[in-house]
């Protein structure tokens, strides 16, 4: 009898740099074990005030953290990045978008066994490509490159389609103590948080994952 898969719930935004990073680092992590894992990702909002049409992406960082702090804002990700080859470009961003269309096709992604696939193309799309991934026209070709149909995202996305659930969905988040992405929620007991380091996040599933076994 082959053994349940070892569920991984990541909470996390598309246009959170350090959930990018925590993406990468737990692909890293999780070349350490020979552990069957079963990853979902669960939506949440930086800031769900962000119009559905997106802000002036300089703008919206100058409003938020000054002139001074925002002259040295990214180089602590830029530096982290770098050791697993992160390809942050925040140079070709110019909109900050509003993401409750992008977590919807996230949300679709699962049906189809892509969803790992689409977060990642989410990522590259808006941090090393600077793409607005608020638009649904760069949504659903993003879900075609992530070997989805782009056509059929493209019209739910005109629709009203999950719209409540992926909401209600980002509500759960807060309602369980979520405040700050990502967060990794292991077998549905531990949880951590922040970008931790691939060795941080393999011991923590490995200890969790002995647990479980233990108990069965």
């Amino acid at each position: 009898m082959m053994a349940d898969p070892f569920i991984i719930d990541v909470v996390s935004d598309v246009i959170c740099p350090w959930c990018f990073l925590g993406k990468r680092r737990l692909d890293a992590a999780l070349k350490q074990l020979d552990l069957s894992v079963f990853i979902r990702w669960r939506p949440f909002m930086l800031d769900p005030t962000i119009p559905p049409e997106g802000l002036d992406r300089q703008q919206y960082m100058l409003n938020k953290f000054g002139p001074e702090k925002l002259k040295t804002i990214h180089d602590p990700l830029i530096e982290a990045g770098k050791e697993l080859g992160v390809p942050y470009h925040f140079d070709l961003i110019t909109r900050t978008p509003n993401t409750l269309d992008a977590h919807r096709v996230i949300r679709w992604a699962h049906t189809v066994e892509r969803q790992t696939e689409m977060v990642e193309r989410l990522f590259m799309a808006y941090w090393s490509e600077g793409k607005d991934v608020g638009n649904r026209d760069v949504l659903a070709a993003c879900a075609g490159e992530a070997g989805i149909n782009a056509a059929q995202i493209r019209e739910l996305l005109d629709s009203e389609q999950d719209v409540a659930e992926t909401r209600a969905e980002i509500e759960h988040a807060t309602n369980i103590g979520v405040t700050g992405v990502p967060t990794f929620i292991l077998a549905q007991s531990y949880a951590l948080t922040g970008a931790q380091s691939p060795d941080v996040l393999a011991d923590a599933i490995g200890r969790v994952a002995r647990e479980l076994a233990e108990e069965a």
